[in-house]
């Protein structure tokens, strides 16, 4: 029973991010800004983590979830629950989005149901550097609140900050994954170039991940002055 709660929090916080976080970026990515998509994102996963973090640590993002395997944290059994969970969650996300621009009567501000892509403002090396490095910050910054006690009350601010950060950085040059369940859902139902791109928006965080995982421990093992 706790393991199929953990894995409905997986489901349902992956689902909630990307509807919510991918939405902003459909209906307000040119009237909004990518400040108002940024924040959208942050906060989302601010409140979930406080929501569902005492369920299932609220990874909602594969590459978090190689990062905590690498770190030790889960057995692969768990983690492939969480994939599995995730990218269904993403999945349904992906759906409800398109129903909503299809025959819902929004409008889709980015044209391509807000997946993530190259080659208008960055090449394909580009987006693959890109996304490596944004998702190391990003996963390192999670690795290391969630294995620090002191950080345990703020620790869902810190990673919505965090996140907020990234897509700031990267939103105007590939749409930001660092999250390969968000880059899956909407690629499914937008096709084209979208699903044909999404290799990269699978790979590269889960090396950025696996970055992190590499460094956490060098931060997280510092005691603090």
């Amino acid at each position: 029973m706790d393991d199929t709660r953990r894995y409905a929090a997986e489901f349902l916080g992956t689902l909630l991010l990307v509807f919510i976080g991918v939405g902003a970026t459909i209906s307000a990515r040119e009237s909004g800004g990518v400040v108002v998509v940024a924040l959208a994102f942050g906060f989302v996963a601010a409140v979930l983590f406080y929501t569902l973090g005492p369920l299932s640590g609220f990874h909602a993002n594969p590459a978090i979830t190689l990062g905590v395997l690498l770190s030790g944290k889960i057995s692969p059994a768990g983690a492939v629950a969480y994939w599995v969970a995730q990218f269904l969650g993403a999945t349904v996300a992906g759906l409800l989005l398109w129903g909503l621009t299809r025959w819902g009567g929004v409008a889709d501000q980015t044209g391509v149901l807000g997946t993530n892509g190259y080659g208008q403002h960055i090449n394909l090396g580009g987006a693959m550097v890109l996304e490596t490095v944004l998702t190391f910050l990003f996963v390192l910054v999670v690795l290391v609140v969630t294995g620090r006690p002191e950080y345990a009350g703020s620790a869902g601010l810190v990673i919505g900050f965090a996140l907020a950060a990234v897509l700031l950085a990267g939103i105007t040059l590939d749409g930001t994954s660092v999250n390969p369940a968000r880059s899956f859902g909407p690629a499914v139902f937008e096709g084209g170039t979208a699903l044909r791109q999404l290799w990269v928006f699978v790979v590269f965080p889960l090396v950025g991940a696996a970055l992190a995982a590499a460094v956490a421990p060098l931060v997280v093992g510092r005691a603090p002055r």
